[in-house]
């Protein structure tokens, strides 16, 4: 079993795919056009919040999510303190140099970082992507034959890696072992990309058979009718007023309770 599996169901897997999915895209512009650093951080904690609330996942499991996250945040947030333009320096060593200016935009990257995983992770959490690619087919009338190859392409992924590690152990039963340098690397390339490859072809030419077996027909499969029906719910009221919520949550407390207080980062 998947250990990223969510241990509970909420309401907010119930929400309909394409709801959630317009709904984390408006989140995304939102955080894209904030400027202001108190704004960004308190949408970073919010949406954290409902991430680890409404997920569904243990929050331990969670955690692991945001570890890369995490160095991203230092690794970015560092990079544009030590590097970034300003008229206040605070300290100056060498190539690097803090100032008051580029210290904030840092942090105000840094929070966005964190801001989009959590977005991010609220959708992909809550929503499997066959019921996403059914309710966007549904919904949005998007083409059955974009829909099926993004999903048969998602399922074959794992099977792909399962067959790189078979030929990898089998190699090493055999005691093959690639030469050194640039040499090698083309022989790894002819070791592993070619049989890789045949076998994904010959899995392809199958999953085609199956579905013309099946009278799959492309574009003509529009008005099919459809095994898992996408519906419109209350949940998709419930999730729009959370979110709305979140957002002025964030709004409001930025505005009454500002850690930094320094309005826009971009000083103009």
């Amino acid at each position: 079993m998947n250990i990223w599996n969510p241990v509970r169901v909420t309401w907010l897997h119930r929400a309909n795919p394409v709801v959630k999915l317009m709904l984390i895209c408006s989140l995304f512009f939102m955080t894209v056009l904030t400027h202001n650093l108190d704004f960004v951080m308190y949408q970073a904690l919010v949406f954290m919040i409902c991430l680890i609330v409404l997920s569904g996942v243990k929050p331990w499991k969670m955690l692991l999510f945001f570890i890369p996250f995490l160095i991203a945040f230092i690794s970015s947030a560092s990079s544009m303190m030590l590097f970034g333009k300003g008229d206040t320096v605070w300290w100056e060593w060498g190539l690097f140099k803090v100032s008051e200016e580029s210290f904030y935009r840092g942090l105000h990257l840094g929070f966005k970082g964190i801001a989009f995983a959590s977005e991010g992770l609220l959708l992909v959490t809550t929503t499997s992507s066959v019921d996403l690619f059914y309710s966007l087919m549904q919904k949005l009338r998007l083409a059955p034959k974009y829909a099926y190859s993004f999903m048969a392409s998602i399922r074959l992924l794992p099977m792909v890696w399962e067959e790189y590690v078979i030929r990898r152990q089998a190699l090493k039963v055999r005691g093959v072992m690639p030469i050194r340098g640039l040499g090698g690397v083309v022989q790894r390339a002819g070791m592993y990309v070619v049989p890789l490859l045949a076998q994904s072809i010959r899995r392809a030419h199958r999953v085609a058979a199956a579905m013309e077996a099946k009278q799959f027909d492309g574009d003509r499969g529009r008005v099919r009718t459809y095994f898992y029906p996408s519906a419109y719910s209350r949940y998709d009221i419930l999730i729009v007023l959370l979110l709305l919520a979140a957002a002025v949550t964030a709004y409001v407390a930025a505005g009454f309770m500002p850690w930094f207080g320094i309005g826009d980062v971009r000083f103009d």
